[in-house]
């Protein structure tokens, strides 16, 4: 089969015929439809520290996707031939505390599909059963294939109660975005959205963003005046991982806010804990989904109308995938999507 592979400890990636993946009674075997290109993916193609220390080559990347279910192992129930599925990309234990309590997004020995075993950049993928998330409603294919990180938005942007609150996210990339049309879907009064990028700025306006500010000329207080908030905000999504942005919305939160915190920092830095411990500021550190209550509350929310396709901005081929991943690194475009089925 044809798959986008990692064949060497280089900056690059390779399209290349590889064998079907081997599938086990537990199983399920996956016709790839569509993926969709992560910053993960992105980091992996430029072989960055991260990288280096994180993935084993050859490797096939790639973990958000849709696919159509082409053979099941002998032990699987309740998923059948023909299925459309999207896939869970944390693969866990079973074995350890949180996983026997059910909190398997908390497990620590969680293996990554597409960084710590071949993933869905390819024609087929397997994955074993507890992992794939049959579409029972009907859904659009560019959608399913990027369940994994509308995952990631819903997770963040649901840890906290929103009805009536005001909302600030710093960061307007794909997540970033695609938390923002959650958060205006589940009842916020405000969400104001920053960033340096005016062309996600404005797929954040598309999104339902109250404020959509570029930072690189304003500021959250700004914003604050502009709204008319007289307090601070109520909850913060962090999706920049900047330092700087960290720091302007502690600055901005009301006392006993609430910070959900997805973004990944490069690198260590300074933050006023003072303020935090005197304004009584809650920190939840966000990764990945809640198992499977995350995904019952994706399928939910689509069906109860939520439109997150402004954060789709280009399709292309899996043959084209060169200029898609180019396409993905700039700081313009939202998700990017290769079609399998060309």
């Amino acid at each position: 089969m044809r798959a986008l592979v990692k064949q060497q400890a280089a900056p690059g990636l390779w399209l290349a015929d590889v064998p079907e993946p081997r599938t086990g009674p537990g199983d399920v075997l996956i016709r790839v439809l569509r993926t969709g290109i992560c910053g993960t993916d992105l980091h992996i193609r430029d072989w960055d520290g991260w990288a280096r220390q994180a993935v084993e080559t050859p490797l096939v990347l790639g973990h958000e996707f849709v696919g159509e279910v082409a053979h099941i192992g002998d032990d699987v129930a309740d998923i059948r031939v023909g299925d459309l599925v999207s896939g869970e990309g944390h693969l866990v234990c079973g074995k350890c505390r949180n996983c026997l309590a059910g909190r398997r997004h908390l497990c620590r020995s969680t293996i990554g599909l597409g960084v710590g075993r071949d993933g869905a950049f390819a024609e087929y993928v397997a994955l074993p059963a507890s992992n794939v998330w049959v579409h029972q409603a009907k859904v659009d294919l560019d959608i399913a294939a990027i369940f994994d990180p509308f995952g990631n938005a819903v997770h963040t942007a649901l840890s906290f109660p929103l009805v009536g609150e005001d909302v600030v996210i710093t960061g307007a990339g794909p997540i970033g975005i695609m938390a923002t049309a959650v958060a205006q879907h589940a009842g916020a009064r405000h969400v104001v959205v920053t960033d340096v990028s005016e062309p996600r700025l404005e797929l954040a306006r598309k999104a339902g963003a109250s404020l959509a500010l570029n930072v690189s000329d304003a500021d959250l207080a700004e914003a604050q005046r502009e709204l008319g908030l007289k307090e601070g905000f109520d909850v913060g999504l962090e999706m920049s991982g900047r330092p700087e942005a960290v720091r302007d919305m502690v600055d901005n939160m009301t006392h006993g806010g609430r910070i959900a915190m997805l973004g990944l920092p490069a690198r260590e830095f300074p933050l006023d804990w003072s303020k935090i411990v005197t304004s009584m500021i809650t920190i939840k550190g966000i990764y990945g989904r809640e198992m499977y209550e995350t995904w019952y509350a994706m399928t939910v929310l689509l069906e109860g109308g939520l439109d997150i396709s402004p954060v789709i901005t280009a399709r292309y081929g899996y043959e084209e995938f060169e200029a898609a991943f180019d396409e993905a690194a700039t700081a313009r475009s939202g998700k990017i999507i290769l079609d399998w089925t060309v």
